[in-house]
């Protein structure tokens, strides 16, 4: 019988992290307490009773510089149909998630590539591709990358929120891991420290709830946000106020402070997992050790073409995403592991048989 597929590719939880009880009891509270608004339509701009709490609790700003919306790819596909269009240059991370590089193709944007380091996006590279022309949007993954798992650094952060500001480009602060944090210690967000009205931040509830409430949101410039809540009205009348009602109801309660908590402890454990791992089965892996998140970017020898790697995988009955996937162009030799989505004892084993497959396309190599 075929072993049962281990898969690192999807970046989302196991069932085993999901709170079914507490999301199921906050549902019967939201029921009893907001029922008529939880079954209405609302406005674009979402719950306001959810906008004011993220707004407050999350960022110390003022309701109308917050919208709520469909998760936040349905916040970035808003966002990309607001501000940009066919020929304008956009700056991305090199590699960047691949959903993001989907909507940015569709809508017909100049891609302009800036490679990543340790501590974030490369600030030479980055101010060089300013010099050559002018930029209208740049998009950075702030806190634990996906898919390459760094965390920008404080004096990147502020450097880049200057350039947006002396540029005049938009700066898209895509950032829906920052809450899932493995070590004390948090960076500002670039939207704290915009004082030009350049910065436009979304964020999500998928990765401290679950990916099935589909609650996200985006915080900016008032005039921005109310913008883009008039094209989401006009779009879908309103996100999901029924969502929006027990995601408030988890807020306030205290229940997603102790959520958080757990995931996070656990998301550490297989993050653990998976580097011991991967240290003892492919020790000619290079790779940073993400301080949160879901994900871990791994850069194997040039020789090893990971696209194939992953079919040779898929035989061995474990899977991932090959590099390419994440790149305009390269990649070849890299891969993303999301850990959130394998149990820490199922992770030695799925490390193990991409070592086996990895073996296996090695000896049927051409001398």
């Amino acid at each position: 019988m075929a072993a049962e597929m281990i898969s690192f590719a999807r970046g989302a939880p196991s069932a085993d992290l999901l709170p079914a009880a507490p999301v199921r009891e906050a549902a019967a509270r939201a029921l009893e307490s907001d029922w008529e608004r939880a079954l209405s339509y609302g406005t674009g701009a979402g719950h306001p009773g959810l906008r004011a709490w993220i707004a407050e609790e999350l960022h110390g700003i003022e309701s109308d510089r917050v919208m709520v919306t469909n998760g936040s790819m349905d916040a970035a596909a808003l966002l990309f149909r607001h501000l940009v269009g066919p020929g304008d240059r956009v700056i991305v991370e090199q590699p960047s998630y691949d959903r993001t590089l989907l909507l940015l193709r569709q809508a017909g944007v100049e891609f302009v590539p800036v490679p990543l380091e340790a501590d974030g996006v490369d600030l030479a590279a980055f101010e060089a591709a300013l010099s050559e022309g002018p930029v209208k949007l740049a998009h950075v993954i702030p806190n634990f990358h996906n898919p390459a798992g760094c965390t920008l650094s404080e004096a990147k952060r502020r450097r880049l929120v200057e350039l947006a500001g002396e540029h005049g480009f938009w700066l898209f602060e895509d950032d829906p891991y920052r809450l899932i944090s493995f070590e004390p210690g948090d960076q500002p967000t670039m939207l704290s420290l915009d004082g030009a009205d350049r910065v436009i931040h979304a964020s999500s509830f998928s990765k401290t709830v679950s990916p099935g409430v589909r609650v996200g949101y985006l915080a900016g410039p008032a005039a921005e946000i109310a913008a883009l809540a008039k094209r989401g009205n006009e779009n879908y009348i309103s996100p999901n106020m029924l969502a929006e009602s027990i995601v408030l109801e988890l807020c306030r309660s205290g229940v997603l402070e102790r959520n958080i908590e757990f995931v996070n402890g656990a998301l550490r454990d297989r993050r653990d997992a998976l580097v011991e791992s991967l240290r003892e089965t492919l020790p000619d892996a290079r790779f940073g050790i993400p301080g949160g998140g879901y994900f871990l970017w791994v850069d194997l020898p040039e020789d090893v073409d990971t696209v194939a790697l992953l079919g040779a995988a898929k035989e061995e009955g474990v899977a991932f995403i090959a590099g390419p996937d994440f790149m305009l162009e390269g990649g070849q030799s890299s891969l993303r592991f999301s850990f959130a989505s394998v149990p820490s004892d199922r992770i030695p084993e799925g490390v193990s048989r991409i070592g086996k497959a990895l073996e296996g396309l090695r000896a049927g190599s051409p001398a």
